[in-house]
């Protein structure tokens, strides 16, 4: 034992000395000084006493204890010499014992384990250090360092040797200084034994050098080859993460590129419209030169005119002899002109024209012998008449006043030569030459033509400003309804008037015409301004009309954002393609985002707009995330609007229907994902199960019903995408229905040999993802299950029969649990659908709670399948409880896969003839489930069937023999009241009612009140009475004393159902003559009440009954042994009397007070009356709604 000590004492020295414990194995030298082992505290002191590791100047710093002096130094000089003498000596000795050793290894290598073990008794206590220094040599130094997990198993080991050792003191310092380790917590592992560190030494000892060495080897190989393993999935990681991140960047900056080049072009664009509109700034800068000047050459006209005018008419004739002269010399000029010029004239043309000035200049001679009418205001209607074309001819006049002289005198020759018609319209500048002879019109057309232009684009340009300036202070005048008759007048104003802030204006009164535009108004709004901006034009479209959009996105009026998002589908056509996609579409994104119903519905219908004008797929993202955003919007209107419309003009625009699916699937997982678990016990079924919010129940909502409305273009994809040769002929193709997903298609199918994604999507990705839906929702989420019920019938429908036969039906039944045959599928598809296979006792229950209701209804429920739905219905239920022998009360998952079987009205005939077998069925338990499923089924039925097959179903399980079905009937009954309100289903359960009363058992009277009571708050006045009156006769009957407990099950049931009733409004006939006679019976009996119930009745026969209860606690007083009216109490002629003799018993009546006057509730009360009907409701009161309860 000693060389074992000692060995194993040097182990630990060892160990902590390697692992650098030093306060460990500074307690352990001083812990073996005191116990007298100097020999295994050598190295101890060696290694304490090295000054390179412990050198003596800091030792002296730290110590404090004394004060070094040299008398003290040359001691431990002396002493230092010894030890290194000592030291010395027993190197010596260890090298020989080293050498002595090594013979005797071979040796033992040699020799076999048992003679191994047993020379260790040999093995004296000098040799124990010097053994385990020859171990530690040829093994630890082969080792490598030391691992984390032998390390921690090491020092388990070490601090349980310190404390079987007695070294207490050396076990707590080791459990300061090993601070990233629980030593109390040994984790189970080979290493963890009892005594671990005696184990160790003797394995060693009993182990050859060989064997060691192979296990090492083998050891250190697999280490080798896990961390080979380990590096190279680093690396495979490192490399994956490296290539996502260089995809992201590439893709980043592939879009930073595509910005940027398109914002180069947004800006080449730019400069290329703002050097057109320099051009045309210029040009319009020269042409308000040239009306400058025309506008100076009219006013002196005119003022000549003027001049004209005010001459003497006698002066004019004095005149006009000097202006024939020169009208004949003139006229010399142009003969000479005419012979000159190479254009011939035409004599028809030359008559027609003198013809057409001769009949002109008679109405001029009318007109100024009239003397009624001046020149200007034939001017103004002239230029009023020339409005229309104001911009062609300021560029006529700007061009005329470019041109020289010879040049118009040249053309004015040639208007008069051809004949020009234009002399109508100018015979008002020169009327007062209606003397003139006929052939002097060449003149006259040739000063006309120098100033009429100038006149009508200048009187144009004054209209318009004239409407300009009006127009913002007519509208507030105009009635709303009459307003849109100004919209001819705001339309060519603003697209006709020159400064570009009036037409700001302007627009700004169009789009705010109306306050608040109905939709008829925002119709005829729209209209004008897409009208307008077909007449001004891309650039103004975007400069003008686009801002005012802009400008009214936030405004406070619904209706008016309203306009905007109507603007954005319907002037996109009128804007540049590159504007569509940018602002455009930045409007409608806030549009989406706008807190009104209307305003985002509108938003959803004008992005479909809008969509198709993009000019390519930058944007495609993003709109996909707008239409998932709008998908899933907390209004119906704006679900509706976006599934009907949104959601096609995205596919049909970016044609990405697999990735919107796969988009769409993750959404709809992810919304339940997130919800928080029902349980945070790990490993129970409520664990796997969320707690949806109302948005997060709503957006798996809308997202399944969009996955519905999206079903037939699979459909359409998967049809279009078959590629198997035997099916590709025209008739095949053309069938659009389920019959195209024939079983020969699908045994080709099965054989693998051809890719079909499109079809793969449906049953690897979509139906896997709804089962993975389904095992996250509780029990109470039916309206959910009832959504993807219907799109598995919906998928049942377009696909066809065979498709439900041979892959639907195997996916789910795969996924409940049975064992079902995949031949028709691929191999590579059967091993991902063998993966739902519930594995373990939780994924079992998961899969019958959550994935048993959608094989009943969504997969055997579809058309045509009925037989096989009641055959899958009858092994559930028949076979499973005659295999199982007990109610299937017991089984509440299946229970609630048949109730969401019966909420599809056309299963219902399928589970009650079930039902009825279970019924008539000879089996006690069978009888039993029957009563408890009809009990659960009764929600979710009408009171047609509860008439029909329910109370039938009840009355033949109340009438058998077997207490145990008679009872669970009777709850049964008790739920059809609590849920139908029909005279004729009340009178039934009355009767009923009275035949288990008539039994006359205290637990069928017990059943029928605690039934009866579930139904008050819920049922009618008729059976409330009812109970009530039953209660009453059954609290005058008399009670057996011997049962202690019946007595107060009896009681306890009475008063529940007393302080139900008196939650309701009862009449009151019914208060006086039984509710109060009730109370006083029960409170005859204070041992068998409950002192809650007796407060409660108390204070309920206190309120009840006014001032007659003082009356009443005198003779209970006198009952409870108060002398007070004893013997007409207790006497012969009293109640207990009647009762004692055996006569019938007779009802306690009321004592006969005047009128009652409405009591006000008590505190108490409404808290009593409260939280008993919360019991009994699931649902807390109002002390507001218990106050007006009975005037309510």
């Amino acid at each position: 034992m000693d060389v074992e000590k000692s060995s194993l004492c040097n182990c630990v020295v060892n160990f902590l000395l390697e692992e650098n414990y030093f306060l460990t194995a500074f307690e352990l030298f001083h812990e073996l000084l005191d116990d007298g082992r100097d020999a295994q505290a050598i190295r101890l002191k060696e290694f304490f006493a090295d000054t390179s590791q412990f050198p003596p100047d800091q030792i002296s710093r730290f110590n404090t204890l004394r004060v070094a002096d040299p008398q003290s130094l040359l001691e431990e000089k002396e002493a230092l010499e010894e030890k290194l003498a000592l030291s010395e000596y027993e190197l010596r000795l260890a090298e020989e014992d080293n050498l002595r050793l090594k013979t005797e290894l071979k040796k033992r290598a040699e020799s076999s384990p048992d003679d191994l073990s047993g020379s260790n008794i040999d093995v004296s206590v000098e040799d124990g250090p010097t053994l385990q220094q020859g171990k530690r040599n040829t093994s630890f130094s082969d080792l490598g360092p030391l691992k984390e997990s032998e390390r921690k198993d090491l020092n388990c080991a070490i601090k349980e040797y310190l404390l079987l050792a007695g070294y207490r003191l050396t076990a707590m310092t080791f459990y300061e200084e090993v601070t990233d380790q629980d030593l109390d917590v040994w984790q189970n592992t080979p290493a963890c034994v009892s005594d671990a560190l005696r184990h160790y030494y003797y394995q060693f000892l009993s182990s050859t050098a060989e064997a060691a060495e192979e296990k090492i080897s083998l050891i250190r190989e697999n280490e080798s080859l896990l961390k080979t393993n380990e590096k190279l999935n680093s690396e495979k990681e490192s490399l994956l993460k490296s290539k996502d991140v260089a995809d992201g960047q590439i893709m980043a900056l592939t879009k930073s590129l595509e910005a940027l080049q398109k914002d180069l072009k947004d800006r080449e664009i730019l400069i290329h419209d703002l050097k057109k509109s320099l051009e045309l700034q210029r040009k319009e800068l020269n042409d308000c030169r040239a009306e400058i000047t025309s506008l100076k050459m009219h006013i002196e006209g005119s003022r000549s005119s003027r001049r004209w005018e005010s001459a003497d008419f006698d002066h004019l004739q004095s005149q006009s002899e000097n202006y024939q002269a020169e009208i004949k010399s003139l006229q010399m000029e142009i003969e000479i002109l005419k012979a000159k010029s190479p254009v011939t004239e035409n004599p028809v043309e030359s008559n027609n024209c003198q013809k057409e000035y001769t009949q002109t200049e008679e109405k001029v001679v009318e007109i100024h012998e009239d003397r009624a009418v001046s020149s200007h205001p034939i001017d103004l209607a002239s230029g009023v008449s020339d409005v229309e074309d104001g911009e062609r001819q300021r560029i006529q006049t700007h061009e005329e006043k470019a041109a020289q002289p010879q040049e118009i005198s040249h053309e004015t020759l040639e208007v008069s030569s051809n004949g020009n018609c234009s002399v109508e319209n100018d015979e008002n500048i020169f009327k007062h030459d209606s003397e003139s002879a006929p052939e002097d019109g060449r003149i006259i057309i040739k000063l006309n033509n120098q100033r009429r232009e100038p006149v009508s684009e200048n009187m144009g340009l004054e209209t318009i400003q004239i409407l300009s300036d009006a127009l913002p202070k007519i509208v507030p005048y105009v009635l709303i309804n009459h307003r849109e008759e100004l919209l001819p007048l705001i339309m060519c104003a603003i697209e006709r008037h020159p400064d570009s802030s009036t037409r700001d204006s302007l627009t700004h009164t169009l789009f705010n015409l109306i306050k608040r535009p109905d939709e008829q108004q925002r119709r005829i709004i729209m209209d004008a301004c897409v009208s307008l901006a077909k007449n001004v034009g891309q650039m103004r479209t975007e400069s003008e009309l686009l801002p005012q959009c802009w400008e009214q996105i936030n405004h406070m009026y619904e209706e008016r954002r309203l306009l905007v998002a109507q603007s954005c589908g319907e002037l996109a056509e009128f804007v540049r393609p590159e504007i569509r996609d940018s602002l455009i579409l930045s409007i409608v994104q806030q549009l989406v985002e706008d807190s009104t119903t209307v305003v985002r519905e509108a938003a959803a219908h004008n992005l479909a707009l809008l969509l198709p004008l993009f000019p390519n797929m930058d944007k495609y993202f993003k709109v996909e995330e707008l239409m998932f955003q709008l998908v899933c919007d907390p209004s119906g209107v704006v679900v509706e609007t976006s599934l009907k419309q949104l959601v096609p003009a995205v596919i049909n625009w970016g044609n990405k229907l697999d990735h919107i699916l796969r988009v769409l699937l993750s959404h709809i997982v992810g919304c339940a994902q997130r919800c928080p678990p029902v349980s945070g016990v790990e490993g129970s079924v409520e664990s796997h199960l969320r707690v949806l919010g109302e948005r997060e129940r709503w957006n798996v909502d809308v997202l399944l019903r969009m996955l519905t409305e999206m079903l037939p273009l699979v459909h359409q994809k998967a049809i279009k995408t078959c590629t198997f040769p035997s099916v590709m002929d025209p008739p095949a193709i053309s069938e659009s229905g389920s019959a195209f997903f024939s079983t020969s298609l699908l045994e080709l199918y099965a054989g693998g040999s051809v890719e079909w994604p499109a079809f793969d999507w449906l049953h690897v990705d979509c139906l896997p993802v709804l089962i993975q839906l389904a095992c996250l929702l509780p029990q109470k989420e039916d309206n959910l299950r009832n959504r993807m019920t219907k799109f598995l019938l919906a998928v049942s429908e377009h696909f066809g029969d065979h498709y439900l036969t041979h892959v639907m039906l195997p996916v789910f039944s795969v996924a409940v649990g049975d064992t079902y045959d995949l031949k028709s599928l691929p191999l590579a598809v059967q091993s991902r659908i063998k993966g739902l296979r519930p594995k373990t006792v939780v994924a079992e229950r998961l899969a019958t709670m959550c994935v048993l209701p959608l094989l009943l209804a969504g997969i055997l429920g579809a058309p045509g399948r009925h037989e096989q739905l009641a055959e899958y219905l009858r092994k559930l239920l028949v076979q499973g409880i005659m295999k199982e022998d007990q109610p299937i009360n017991s089984n509440a998952e299946i229970i609630n896969a048949v109730c969401f079987v019966c909420t599809f009205e056309e299963h219902n005939g399928i589970v009650f003839n079930i039902l009825w077998e279970m019924v008539v069925n000879a089996n006690v338990n069978m009888k039993i489930s029957a009563a408890n499923l009809l009990k659960v089924l009764v929600p979710y039925i009408d009171a047609k069937l509860a008439s029909t097959h329910v109370l039938p179903a009840l009355i033949t399980l109340g009438s058998d023999q077997n207490l145990n079905v008679k009872y669970a009937s009777i709850n049964a009954f008790g739920s059809v009241a609590q849920h139908f309100k029909s005279d004729m289903i009340i009178d039934k359960i009355r009767v009923q009612m009275d035949s288990f009363l008539e039994d006359g058992s205290h637990e069928a009277t017990i059943a029928v009140v605690r039934a009866l009571v579930v139904a008050v708050p819920h049922t009618t006045d008729r059976l409330r009475d009812y109970l009530l009156s039953k209660i009453f006769q059954l609290s005058t009957l008399p009670t057996s004393g011997s049962d202690v407990m019946r007595r107060r099950e009896r009681v306890n049931a009475f008063c529940e159902s007393i302080r139900a009733l008196d939650a309701t409004d009862l009449p009151a006939a019914s208060v006086r003559d039984l509710l109060l006679p009730a109370i006083q019976n029960l409170l005859k009996d204070p041992d068998s009440l409950d002192p809650a119930h007796k407060e409660a009745l108390e204070i309920i026969m206190r309120e009840r009954s006014g001032g007659t209860f003082e009356a009443f606690s005198k003779v209970m007083g006198a009952h409870l042994g108060i002398a007070s009216s004893v013997s007409s109490f207790f006497g012969e002629g009293g109640l207990l009397g009647k009762k004692e003799s055996g006569d019938p018993p007779e009802p306690v009546e009321s004592p006969k007070a005047a009128p009652q006057t409405p009591v006000e509730d008590t505190r108490f009360r409404g808290i009593m009356r409260g939280s008993f009907t919360d019991m009994l409701m699931g649902k807390a009161k109002s002390n507001e709604e218990a106050a007006h309860r009975q005037s309510n």
